[in-house]
């Protein structure tokens, strides 16, 4: 496993995503994940599946110290008070008493900032999470809520695999001693047939996804969440740690990204010139 060490905390840089998975699938899935090596699981309001998340990690026999767990506060609870009942509402469902880390799903300009950013610094003085961050922030508002947060952020959770460059947001969060977390690191599975990454893969005796992931793993403070509702699929995602993609390798790679390549556009967010 590789690790990334922010401020005192080692967090495994591969987790187990669990976005579209319904409660019993992820119980069923975390679990499974749990078998397979993993111990960084993720999760949020939206998903509607924290109490499944819950019971998987029960039903695994993981101590608590043993994992690390994201969940994520939904735009419509960023107001204060509503925010800081969500959070209380997420343990319950989750059985716990407090999460590793909290994000702030998706930027909305309904509710100013600072305010969103003092409830958020709240919880985690109450000791409802570890560690705090946002998702889904262009680099404006990442500078924004830097400014605004008493607390360091840790983590900035986006779109991110071959197809779309992160160049600016990885820029920006690296200035902020910030992490960078990838979901839909594998582009919904459109990497599988890429000539390119398969090309690779032949060389290293691994998939394209399997190279994908690495790709992400060797990036600095660069974490990622492949979801998978197979214990097979979730096993082969995990099996990235016996190889080193060469520099060569990492650069091609690196070229696949272009201006139609992002998968996550919704129309409820607000839009930014340099969106994430």
């Amino acid at each position: 496993m590789i690790y990334r060490n922010w401020q005192g905390s080692k967090i495994p840089a591969l987790g187990f995503g669990t976005y579209e998975l319904n409660n019993d699938d992820t119980a069923t899935m975390v679990n499974e994940a749990a078998k397979i090596g993993y111990r960084h699981f993720d999760t949020a309001q939206m998903y509607h599946n924290e109490e499944g998340v819950g019971r998987g990690l029960k039903a695994s026999g993981l101590a608590r110290d043993d994992y690390f767990l994201t969940t994520k506060v939904w735009f419509d609870k960023f107001q204060s008070g509503d925010l800081q009942t969500s959070v209380v509402e997420s343990l319950r469902k989750l059985d716990l008493d407090h999460v590793d880390l909290l994000l702030l799903h998706w930027p909305t300009d309904e509710i100013p900032l600072d305010e969103t950013i003092a409830a958020l610094n709240e919880v985690k003085n109450l000791g409802m999470t570890r560690l705090i961050g946002i998702s889904n922030f262009p680099t404006v508002l990442i500078d924004k809520a830097i400014n605004l947060t008493d607390i360091p952020l840790t983590v900035n959770q986006v779109e991110y695999h071959p197809y779309i460059s992160q160049a600016k947001v990885l820029e920006n969060v690296r200035s902020h001693d910030m992490l960078l977390t990838a979901y839909c690191p594998i582009a919904r599975g459109t990497v599988l047939n890429d000539p390119t990454l398969q090309e690779i893969g032949a060389k290293y005796g691994k998939s394209a996804v399997q190279v994908t992931l690495r790709w992400l793993m060797q990036q600095d403070g660069v974490m990622a969440i492949p979801k998978s509702g197979s214990p097979k699929n979730a096993a082969a995602n995990f099996d990235i740690f016996d190889f080193e993609l060469s520099d060569d390798d990492m650069a091609k790679i690196f070229t696949l990204a272009n201006p139609e390549g992002r998968l996550i556009d919704p129309s409820f967010a607000p839009k930014w010139d340099d969106a994430a």
